[in-house]
């Protein structure tokens, strides 16, 4: 099969729609899948073995913005892909998925950010909610082009049913359930930088991904009272400096990926995370894997993801404190932490990459089916 895969966001840019596009490219070609790549430049030329088509783009907010030019639709007029798959569609994906419909190519598109809840925090207070709105259909517009909308998470399907997106079914995100292990704990790089983190055997309580206002790092705030720990920040972007001024004395690991990002993982205790306006939530499920008990929101992508009381704890974020209650619980029973951890990392075992992009898979071949001809 032939699939173009047309992203928002791709290499050098690391985030989750990246890391997404970067595992499916790579078990689409171990299947024997012809992949090409249209990203937004600078992208290398390729990846994975296939090709990448790099389109003009602008920074917006520091992140590099494809532009919609008739460029998509020649790449796709000559790749002649048996199906397009459209990462985070807004506005190269827009493009790509007119063209698309033109063309006569069956499409997959995957929902994966809360661009309403993103315009909504980071617009003037005076129309964030129109943005909201004018967000909300503008995906309802884009999202109807393709054949399907894949969303990652229940509660996100659920959302995009209630403003009438259309045609819409789950799919999960996989993990890297060899890189990221509770065996690693044990490893010389792990156990040196937890030495290094807590020389008095606190208990570390780490937050891994971007720093940025939509993650809501400042009700990591309320984790200072509790006595015994040292929080741990893994990550980079806009909030960098902001974050190191309100948590002064947590440790900041900045950006890590690949073995570092696994040993940092393995380095703690319990993992928290505090945004609600996650579709999924990837680093849950990194965190699981390392075999570490999840403490995060009652809300979105984690109800899909955390057992309450079983590999983590769900918290209210609308309840003061309730952080705080969760992550000391844990604190408190180094027992409970490792039941928790396992229970955590036996949930998520089976969740690899290749599986989830056999699943994709199958939703290509389903859109495909409802595009051909009648006999």
């Amino acid at each position: 099969m032939k699939v173009a895969i047309v992203t928002e966001s791709f290499l050098p840019t690391i985030n989750g729609v990246t890391t997404s596009v970067c595992r499916v490219a790579e078990c689409l070609a171990d299947l024997g899948h012809e992949v090409l790549i249209l990203s937004p430049r600078p992208a290398p030329p390729r990846y994975a073995g296939q090709r990448v088509h790099p389109v003009p783009s602008v920074n917006v907010r520091s992140f590099p913005t494809g532009l919609p030019l008739r460029d998509v639709r020649i790449a796709l007029s000559r790749f002649t892909p048996d199906v397009l798959h459209v990462a985070s569609p807004f506005v190269l994906g827009a493009r790509a998925l007119h063209d698309a419909a033109q063309l006569g190519i069956p499409s997959v598109a995957i929902y994966q950010t809360d661009m309403p809840a993103y315009l909504a925090q980071h617009a003037p207070s005076l129309i964030a909610p129109n943005a909201a709105d004018a967000a909300w259909r503008w995906i309802r517009r884009v999202h109807s082009l393709a054949g399907r909308t894949l969303a990652p998470s229940r509660p996100t399907v659920a959302e995009l049913a209630a403003h009438d997106v259309p045609r819409t079914a789950l799919w999960a995100r996989g993990v890297d359930t060899s890189l990221f292990h509770p065996a690693r704990r044990w490893s010389p790089a792990a156990r040196a930088l937890r030495a290094r983190l807590a020389p008095d055997g606190e208990v570390l309580v780490g937050y891994v991904g971007r720093l940025a206002p939509e993650k809501e790092l400042g009700r990591l705030v309320e984790l200072t009272a509790i006595a015994g720990i040292r929080l741990v920040i893994v990550g980079d972007g806009p909030s960098r400096d902001a974050v190191a001024a309100r948590l002064p004395a947590a440790a900041r690991l900045g950006h890590r990926s690949g073995e570092d990002l696994a040993t940092a993982y393995a380095a703690l205790d319990v993992f928290v995370h505090p945004g609600t306006r996650e579709t999924f939530g990837q680093t849950l499920q990194e965190a699981a894997a390392s075999g570490l008990p999840v403490v995060a929101p009652a809300r979105g992508g984690p109800l899909d993801i955390v057992g309450h009381g079983r590999t983590g704890l769900l918290f209210d974020p609308a309840e003061p404190g309730a952080l705080r209650a969760s992550v000391k619980a844990l604190v408190d029973d180094p027992a409970l932490r490792e039941a928790m951890g396992a229970a955590g990392r036996a949930s998520v075992a089976d969740r690899t990459w290749p599986m989830l992009t056999s699943q994709l898979v199958g939703h290509y071949e389903g859109v495909r089916r409802v595009a051909a001809p009648a006999a």
